[in-house]
């Protein structure tokens, strides 16, 4: 029979998968010798087989009863001894923090009896109800599934009529009498009684948490972070120790450094006469932690040694939260905390140089998606006068949006297409839907550790908490500060970096991130910043195996690319040259009845495509600049099909004769009409049924690549031939290459030679690599086509029509237009990269799809064996980044989840 308890005593931190992340911490810390209250853990295991079944796995009931008695007896007390009880604690602890989205009862064990015990043995009458009325609601709430809110609308009620701003003006009578009216809710609402058994309270609660892994908001969390279904959560049990004892007594979350910034110090913050889930809540504003230091002089420094043990231990940010109960300092829990970009890139360069992680560790806790967040426009606010409201800068960024006053809102809204920003008093697990819709939260109340703060962090998303002149009315609407009146829909821009918040819409500028890899410059302000990124980029370049090169189409973009540290271009759609004024010259190419009207239209274009060819090629000199020849279907290129028709028929009905160009475009727009375009007559096709196209494009290259290297130049062109489905095909159109690279060779004097390679992005291609790798000098897998025709769907068609279905029912994990499908397309990846290379060791091998600056997707070409991937300009850092960290040999704990 598998085990499904351990007391803290026996486990440590690689046990995270089995005790989770908070039990294996609560074991390490016990380990260590910090002063932690005693308690065990029930695993995942136990939680998995519980949600397999429905019902308690046997042998469970009797290994909690094993171990509370062993707590019992340690303590001296048994758990809800009438005169002095034990009390617990259960909370959830996933192998990954999930902030707020499961649940937690406190004070486990108290009843109507040992209420009065406890009352007795502490000596604080107004403690023991206070605990009392917790536990009711919590267990109330989460066990037996009574709504949170009417809970709070007795206590807002109770406080109403005493005349008090927060729950500690009521008094022992007033909180006895909030017992009575929690219970009598419900027995109302659930038509059962609040269970006075310790035992019962101990069993169903265990229970409530495992079954609050599967509850809407941590399913929709989960599903955000990519984090999986089937892990499970563990349940820790824990001696309560009490910080709601009076004023010598709190509760607090401390971080090792800003987790904001990453600059070291003591951040954090602090509640007197408060339990750990008031801190949290933001139910009354806290005081910064380096408060403590005056309140309790001897806790601050007993935590603040307590800190520097277990940063040194973790060799990371720890994220702490402890309980003082009168006077004696008690350490809750602790993990590797969850950090905004920006801090993630500080804290790693510091900690490499405090030697207490190397270089490599150091590119394993930062990525590319955190170096994309930094590289975001910033506002400028040059000019402008005070803003609306100040706050706490708890997740930075600059956001802009509709104020909205709860999560359905702004999901409705930002499912509309709308951006908006979520304002609340305080944010609770149940806005996590609203919060992944905003671009931004924005709460009144609450410190850097409120739930707001935390999973805005580690979402990536922009955060400004406690901005106490914000009066906000979630019943009218609106929020009014410093007397302006803010009603819901009005456009507000949240400032996450300076906690600012101001009316309308205010203008961007380039991060100082952006303007290092424009410019190569550090300004001061972000001096720190940028030289941190500048060591994790330079790392990186160091070890990877993967060039990276990018998607690029003109001059100016191949110029920034370069910049940005691009080894080349591994995608120049020459489509994208032959727009605007130029549409007329294709026109003219598709309606040519001749020879002689298709020749004068294709020289038209020739010179045109050679200087830009030129342009690009000199951009990129001494790089590879991978051309692929034309791909869209012709039909593109034409007006409108319904446009055309209609002023046709217009024309037609007022009497008239249509104009004869317009007529003679609706024949051949008609003509060419296709069903599925993208499975039609575009890619080698057109090449081979469209005489002349791929002479002149070849010409063109070839001309631009003589022109180059008599201006001294170093070109490195490569053609680039798309959507070969049969070997056959590649055949006939490198022939017409290399009898175009034979003529401008002999007219120009100046050897032109330029690999010829295609596009795999048919699944039947993948599948007769072998074969096609004869006659291709390289292969560059068009991942995005590739996803179509494997999974059978456009993507302009199905991602609005049933995307999001997919995604809620865990089809998808997530897109596999996002991050590459790893068992289908992936699949053929291999497949093609193991064929081609059988049949020729040398050939070279790239990805132009958009997953190539997917971090995800760079690690999985890394390990396919792919030489190169490329991705747009701006996402060539990000891919560089992530080409290193896939080269690392094990990039664990860089996990942000």
């Amino acid at each position: 029979m598998p085990r499904y308890v351990y007391d803290f005593t026996e486990g440590g931190r690689d046990m995270a998968g089995l005790l989770g992340g908070k039990g294996a911490n609560l074991a390490e810390m016990t380990r260590m010798g910090l002063p932690v209250p005693p308690g065990f853990t029930v695993t995942t295991e136990a939680c998995r087989a519980f949600l397999a079944t429905g019902s308690e796995p046997d042998g469970l009931a009797r290994e909690i009863s094993g171990h509370l008695t062993v707590l019992e007896q340690a303590a001296g007390r048994r758990l809800g001894q009438p005169d002095d009880p034990l009390l617990l604690s259960v909370r959830s602890g996933a192998r990954f923090s999930m902030p707020g989205m499961m649940e937690t009862i406190l004070d486990i064990g108290l009843n109507d009896d040992s209420v009065l015990g406890l009352a007795k043995a502490s000596g604080n009458e107004r403690f023991a109800w206070d605990s009392y009325r917790r536990l009711v609601q919590m267990f109330g709430s989460t066990v037996m599934g009574v709504d949170s809110a009417l809970f709070e609308n007795v206590m807002a009620g109770l406080k109403e009529a005493r005349g008090v701003g927060d729950d500690l003006g009521l008094d022992a009578s007033d909180l006895a009498g909030l017992v009575e009216a929690y219970k009598e809710l419900i027995r109302q609402e659930t038509g059962e009684y609040f269970p006075q058994s310790p035992a019962e309270q101990l069993r169903r609660a265990v229970l409530a948490v495992f079954e609050s892994w599967n509850a809407e908001r941590a399913r929709v969390y989960r599903r955000r972070e990519h984090i999986p279904d089937d892990l499970g959560t563990a349940v820790n049990v824990q001696t309560m120790v009490f910080g709601n004892l009076g004023a010598d007594s709190g509760s607090g979350v401390a971080f090792t450094r800003d987790p904001a910034t990453g600059r070291p110090g003591v951040y954090g913050d602090y509640l007197s006469n408060a339990q750990g889930e008031d801190v949290v809540a933001g139910i009354r504003n806290t005081v910064p932690l380096d408060e403590l230091q005056r309140l309790d002089p001897e806790s601050y420094q007993q935590l603040c040694g307590h800190m520097r043990t277990l940063e040194n231990h973790y060799r990371d940010l720890c994220d702490i939260e402890f309980t003082i109960e009168r006077g004696r300092l008690w350490m809750l829990q602790t993990r590797v905390g969850k950090r905004t970009a920006e801090a993630a890139f500080a804290i790693a360069a510091e900690l490499v140089d405090e030697n207490l992680i190397s270089p490599a560790e150091a590119l394993a806790r930062v990525n590319g998606e955190g170096l994309a967040r930094l590289m975001f426009p910033r506002f400028d606010t040059s000019g402008l006068g005070a803003p609306l409201a100040h706050g706490l800068p708890a997740s930075p960024g600059a956001a802009v949006g509709a104020a909205v006053f709860d999560s359905a809102e702004a999901v409705r809204r930002a499912a509309a297409g709308e951006k908006v920003v979520l304002v609340r008093q305080e944010t609770n697990p149940d806005d996590l839907p609203g919060m992944v819709a905003a671009q931004a939260v924005l709460t009144s109340r609450g410190g850097k550790t409120s739930h707001a703060a935390v999973v805005a962090r580690g979402m990536g998303k922009v955060c400004v908490c406690g901005a106490e002149q914000l009066s906000v009315d979630p019943v009218a609407r609106r929020f009014t500060a410093n007397g302006v009146t803010v009603e819901e829909g009005t456009v507000i821009s949240v400032d996450g970096s300076e906690g600012a918040v101001r009316l309308g819409s205010l203008p961007l500028v380039d991060s100082a991130v952006m303007r290092y890899f424009e410019t190569g410059e550090q300004g001061e302000r972000s001096a720190g910043l940028v030289d941190a990124v500048a060591r994790a980029m330079g790392q990186a370049d160091s070890v990877r195996r993967l060039g990276v090169r990018a998607n690029a189409d003109t001059p100016e973009d191949a110029a920034r690319a370069r910049r940005f540290g691009a080894e080349g271009i591994g995608l120049c759609r020459t489509e994208h040259m032959f727009l605007g004024e130029r549409r007329k010259l294709v026109e003219a190419m598709i309606l040519a009845r001749t020879d002689a009207e298709r020749d004068r239209a294709l020289d038209g274009l020739l010179p045109l495509q050679r200087q830009d060819f030129i342009e690009i090629l000199a951009a990129m000199d001494g790089l590879p600049v991978t051309i692929r020849l034309l791909d869209p279907p012709l039909h593109e290129f034409l007006p409108d099909r319904t446009e055309l028709a209609v002023r046709v028929a217009a024309t037609e009905a007022h009497g008239d004769a249509p104009d004869p160009h317009d007529a003679e475009l609706l024949e051949a727009v008609n003509r060419m009409h296709e069903e599925n375009p993208m499975l039609g007559l575009r890619g080698v096709r057109l090449g081979l049924v469209v005489p002349g196209l791929v002479a002149m494009q070849v010409r063109a290259i070839a001309e631009a690549v003589a022109e180059r290297k008599r201006a001294g130049g170093d070109p490195k062109a490569e053609i680039m031939v798309p959507l070969i489905d049969a070997v056959e095909e590649l055949h006939i159109v490198r022939a017409e290459v290399e009898r175009v690279l034979a003529e401008v060779s002999a007219e120009t004097g100046i050897a032109v030679d330029c690999p010829v390679g295609t596009m795999i992005e048919l699944p039947r291609a993948a599948l007769t690599a072998g074969r096609i790798a004869r006659e291709a000098a390289f292969f560059s897998f068009g991942t995005n086509d590739l996803t179509q025709t494997t999974w059978g769907f456009s993507r302009d068609d199905v991602e609005a029509a049933f995307f999001s279905a997919y995604l809620d029912k865990g089809i998808f994990k997530v897109s596999p237009f996002e991050t590459i499908d790893r068992d289908g397309v992936g699949r053929l990846v291999e497949i093609a990269v193991a064929e081609g290379r059988a049949a020729r060791p040398d050939l070279k091998i790239g990805v132009c799809g958009e997953h190539g600056g997917d971090p995800d997707s760079v690690h999985f070409f890394h390990g396919a064996g792919l030489d190169y991937v490329s991705c747009s300009p701006f996402r060539v850092p990000i891919a560089r980044l992530e080409a290193g960290r896939a080269a690392l040999p094990d990039t664990e704990g860089s996990d942000s989840r």
